[in-house]
Parts: structure tokens; sequence; C-alpha cells
């Protein structure tokens, strides 16, 4: 029974921890996403320096999932829980990275404010942060009408990266000064999209929890086929 109580005491704190994980990667999102927009190369460093943490708890997370393990072998739901926090907490440590990835390119975009606005990376990422705050809801309540809301937020993420990526190559082949910093902007987008994949990840790995579920590479027409 003491077991049972220590397993039942590690998964509550398993599940605070990703919680905590999934509000501070929220608040690079939110930090990186305002440094974009007003080109604020301190806050741009903030969010440098906060990704320690971020790797502190990732290591956390991950040792305290091997530790539930060592403890008794969980039953069905549990395992489902533990297997997911892993690879919830590897999603949620790439999109942090991401975060940093972002705020290291945001220098060179100094001089070039305009061009950033027209192109709309703005846009872009007040739709990322948006999508990021039902992350952040589905991974606190588990309630599963944020996942189909991350998957359709992350397509339109994904192309309206790629329609913006097409004009920037068109604006580069006409005015060659703007290279360096189009290059950039596409890094830039290529990170957005890149944190909606990973976003999507966590809600197909929330439907699992949820109902057993896997729905990664499933299609609409997949139920018919089984």
């Amino acid at each position: 029974m003491e077991n049972y109580r220590i397993f039942d005491s590690e998964l509550d704190k398993l599940a605070h921890k990703v919680k905590q994980m999934c509000s501070q990667v929220n608040h690079q999102i939110i930090d990186v996403i305002l440094a974009l927009k007003s080109t604020d190369v301190v806050l741009a460093k903030k969010v440098i320096v906060n990704d320690e943490y971020i790797n502190h708890l990732d290591v956390k997370i991950d040792k305290l999932c091997q530790k539930i393990f060592a403890l008794q072998q969980p039953v069905a739901s549990d395992l489902r829980y533990i297997l997911s926090a892993l690879k919830i907490n590897n999603d949620l440590e790439r999109i942090g990275d991401h975060a940093v990835s972002i705020a290291k390119r945001i220098e060179p975009l100094q001089d070039y404010t305009q061009l950033a606005e027209d192109l709309k990376i703005d846009v872009i990422g007040e739709k990322t942060k948006d999508l990021f705050s039902d992350v952040v809801e589905l991974v606190k309540t588990h309630e599963l009408s944020y996942a189909d809301k991350i998957e359709i937020k992350a397509a339109e993420i994904k192309e309206e990266c790629k329609k913006i990526a097409a004009t920037i190559l068109t604006e580069m082949m006409q005015q060659s000064e703007v290279v360096v910093v189009a290059a950039n902007i596409l890094i830039i987008l290529n990170l957005f999209e890149r944190i909606a994949g990973y976003s999507t990840n966590i809600g197909e790995s929330i439907t699992f929890v949820v109902n057993g579920e896997i729905v990664k590479h499933k299609k609409p027409n997949d139920n018919l086929n089984e």
C-alpha cells in the first residue's frame, strides 16, 4: 500500500512538472514574439538566458519518469501517461529551443522592421502565440477539443508560412540587398512551422493519454480500413 501511495505521489509530481514546463515554454513564446514584433534585443536576450531553466526542467522530468518506472510496473492508463509525458517533455523542450533560435535572429532585423511588417511576420507570431495558448490549456485540462483546435491552427500557420516564404524568395531575386535579412526571416518562418508541428505532436500525445488512440499519421478514412 505504501508503494502505491508513493507511486501516486510521484505521478502527481510528474503532472505538475509537465504543466510547469508547458507554462515556462509559453512565457518564452510570448516573450520572443513580443521581441520579434518590436525588435527588442534586450527581451530577445532574456529568452536566450531563460532557456537554461527549461533545460533544467527537461532533465528533471526525464529523471522523474525513470524513477516512476523503477517503483513498480504501471497499469495501462498510467503507462500511457508516463510514456506521453516523456514525449510531451521532449516536444516542449524543442519548442523552447526554437523560441531561442528566433530570439537569436531578432537583432539583424532591427534595420528592416518595415520589411518584416510588410511580410506579416508579426501576424504569424501572434497566430503561433494563440496556438500555443491552446497547447497550455490542453496540457492543463486534457480537454480534447483543444487538440482539434491545435491541429486546425497549426495547419493554417504552416500554409501561411509557405505563402510568405514564396513572397520572400521573389523579393530576394528582385532586391539583392535584402538577401541576408530575408534569409533570416525564412529561418524564422521555418521555426514557426516547427513550433506548429511540435504543438500538433502534443495534441496527439494527449489524445493517446485520454483514450488510448494513436492518431499519429492517421488519415480520416483509416477507421474504414481497420
